[in-house]
């Protein structure tokens, strides 16, 4: 009673003074309450893109449009905020996990691991392998059962693969003019 923070899918708390700021400059920015696909393009900055990787970020706002109404209203996005700033880890691959399969079927197929890289390397420029054999790479270790599939279920994904899938996660944040490769000892 009288909390001042919240709680929102087990994530860290988010202190009630904070999320009120936040309310208000989404409130601000998006009078009607509800942020469209092209405000959220436009406040990351990124428009003009490829096919690829404005697919890729079209995914990215489906993930977080939790009720699929086909906007971000401002739960889903103090969430996605929280997600992005507090959230632990394991919560951040589990999301990586749901945007990687983008057939929703539960498994990741080479197939979608390639269309991800792909859309990223649109995003962040070169990389030192090409997304076929970034995926190659990749999909070799973590089909342990060579089924054609990469995972079936969340658990194999983090914890019987074999991979750093932190790796996987540094490697998706990367932006155009840093340095290093995480994935050179693959």
């Amino acid at each position: 009673m009288g909390n001042n923070e919240s709680r929102a899918g087990g994530q860290a708390a988010v202190p009630a003074k904070e999320t009120y700021v936040w309310y208000r400059k989404f409130m601000r920015e998006y009078p009607s309450g509800l942020q469209t696909l092209h405000e959220f393009k436009t406040l990351l900055g990124l428009q003009g893109l490829n096919p690829k990787a404005n697919q890729h970020v079209d995914q990215v706002y489906n993930t977080f449009d939790m009720n699929k109404d086909g906007f971000i209203d401002f739960l889903e996005f103090i969430a996605a905020i929280n997600l992005v700033i507090r959230g632990k880890m394991d919560q951040k691959l589990k999301w990586y996990f749901k945007l990687y399969d983008a057939d929703g079927n539960g498994s990741i197929d080479k197939k979608e691991l390639l269309n991800i890289f792909m859309a990223v390397q649109a995003l962040n420029g070169q990389q030192t392998l090409s997304p076929e054999e970034f995926t190659n790479l990749v999909f070799n270790k973590i089909d342990i059962n060579n089924d054609g599939k990469a995972v079936t279920l969340l658990g194999e994904f983090f914890v019987t693969s074999g991979i750093d899938f932190r790796r996987i996660y540094q490697w998706h944040g990367k932006r155009p003019g840093s340095s290093g490769h995480c994935f050179q000892e693959l």
